[in-house]
């Protein structure tokens, strides 16, 4: 009679968060804690909270301008899907979206960088100096075109430009209207997206979160 040795199944998850580990190792994990967004950073797993409603909303509504204009102005953009894994030096990043423009062919999103990244803004100040700073420099790193960060709280769209003062960026108001040159004919009314905010907020106020995972 022989005795069969099992390894013991490991599911990721947040008590796994600031262990060190490989691009590889990261990218070979099956089983994680689906309440939970994770990434890599300088061969470190960081486990985050997922984002909330005030986040997944206008992003999917972003989504949704983005494909009409494709039905309407087809050639300029390739594709867009959000949550999406991205190769970085120090890394593997997830961007809460990702569009390719200007390929003329449907990307390959594990090999094709995208050509812009957009994030948007969690509340906690270690997420919000992340999003402004370390994924800038690493995005621009790695060819990304445009890096787009929305901020709810502060009611802004900061566009950065890969090349040109791409330190710095240019900020637009809720009242203001961008057209990106690299989607001619796409017009993104940043205070339009950001009211979608707004309109979760009436109907969450007071009421507990669902899951200890939500990012708010």
């Amino acid at each position: 009679m022989s005795t069969l040795t099992r390894k013991r199944r490991v599911v990721i998850g947040r008590r796994h968060n600031g262990i060190l580990m490989t691009p590889e190792e990261f990218d070979a994990i099956e089983d994680y804690d689906e309440n939970y967004r994770y990434e890599l950073i300088n061969g470190v797993l960081i486990v985050n909270p997922m984002p909330s409603v005030f986040e997944r909303s206008p992003n999917e509504e972003l989504g949704h301008w983005l494909r009409v204009y494709r039905d309407q102005h087809p050639g300029f953009l390739d594709n867009t899907i959000f949550e999406q894994y991205i190769n970085t030096r120090a890394g593997r990043r997830r961007a809460d979206r990702a569009i390719w423009a200007g390929l003329g062919r449907s990307p390959d999103p594990e090999v094709d960088v995208p050509t812009i990244v957009v994030e948007f803004v969690s509340r906690r100040k270690r997420d919000q100096e992340r999003d402004y700073i370390d994924k800038r420099g690493e995005y621009m790193a790695i060819g990304v075109a445009e890096y787009w960060v929305i901020n709810r709280f502060k009611g802004t769209l900061t566009v950065f430009r890969r090349g040109v003062g791409e330190n710095d960026g240019h900020t637009l108001t809720d009242r203001e209207v961008y057209q990106p040159t690299l989607l001619p004919g796409f017009e993104l009314p940043v205070g339009k997206l950001l009211a979608i905010c707004d309109s979760w907020k009436k109907v969450t106020k007071g009421k507990k979160k669902k899951f200890k995972g939500t990012n708010e």
